[in-house]
């Protein structure tokens, strides 16, 4: 059965690229979030983002109005009752996740998907606290949404061969490109990006090299558009760590061990582009 109508969670920066890249898809979307200011700013992201691909002719002020149109905000999850797939887009924290899920149970129609986008949570974990985990899987879109080809689709141990394959289906309607992983944290990209961002920061704090010059080198020597430390600061290096965390934890391993500058930048609040201030000062 081809999925029609998207809800998501959450209409911070994942969320609101997920729900722009099913609304230019032609795809209804419903975004839903704590607050009418939190999905009012959701929805002025997107349009700012539609300005911007027209304004480089890959997009026309009618199909930006259009897409617009497509989406639709509530602050209440019953607003997802007509949802054939539900994207949660929330923070990254465990405890968090589990308890949108149990809400989103009360609010979905049967037979509707329930997906994750975690970058690093374990999708065999989130489906067993669902009453069908056989329909949960993780749609672990990559930053920014609207212009990265990638969709991992990580496959818990309950996930089934149905809701794999309506799943991927979606993707490729978004003109995606997925790839199907095991569950394992950090699923493959950030398993290996993050260690290596954090490899940066401990380069960064023995005084290697300037944060300029880190970054040069690798996208010189290494042929990376942005560099690790520019990278953390897009990605917010509050979610950088708290990957990090969950792969010490989940591992036991001394390598995944966060950097302390990392640690104490997150605790100065010094999160990246969203704060004004990381590696860098934006």
């Amino acid at each position: 059965m081809t999925i029609q109508h998207v809800g998501i969670i959450g209409a911070g920066t994942m969320g609101n690229g997920i729900a722009q890249a099913c609304a230019v898809a032609g795809l209804p979307v419903t975004m839903v979030d704590i607050s009418d200011a939190a999905v009012q700013k959701g929805v002025a992201t997107i349009a700012g983002s539609l300005d911007r691909l027209i304004k480089k002719d890959k997009l026309t002020a009618a199909d930006k109005d259009a897409a617009l149109a497509r989406i639709t905000t509530s602050t209440d999850y019953a607003a997802l009752g007509t949802a054939d797939i539900v994207i949660e887009a929330a923070t990254e924290n465990f405890d968090l996740k589990v308890k949108i899920l149990k809400q989103l149970e009360g609010a979905v129609k049967d037979g509707a998907i329930l997906a994750s986008n975690t970058s690093s949570i374990s999708i065999t974990k989130l489906a067993a606290v669902v009453a069908n985990p056989d329909r949960f899987i993780g749609m672990h879109f990559f930053n920014p949404v609207p212009l990265m080809a990638l969709v991992e689709l990580i496959r818990g141990l309950q996930t089934s061969d149905e809701t794999h394959a309506r799943v991927d289906a979606l993707a490729r309607q978004l003109g995606k490109s997925p790839i199907t992983v095991k569950n394992a944290p950090g699923f493959v990209v950030n398993r290996i990006l993050v260690p290596m961002i954090n490899e940066a920061f401990f380069v960064l704090a023995e005084n290697l090299a300037s944060p300029e010059e880190i970054d040069e080198g690798m996208k010189l020597g290494c042929n990376h558009p942005i560099g690790p430390l520019a990278l953390a600061d897009m990605i917010g290096l509050d979610v950088c760590l708290s990957v990090m965390n969950v792969y010490f934890e989940e591992f036991a391993d001394s390598k995944y061990r966060p950097c302390p500058l990392l640690k104490e930048m997150v605790a100065a609040g010094y999160l990246g582009r969203k704060t004004g201030r990381g590696v860098y000062t934006y």
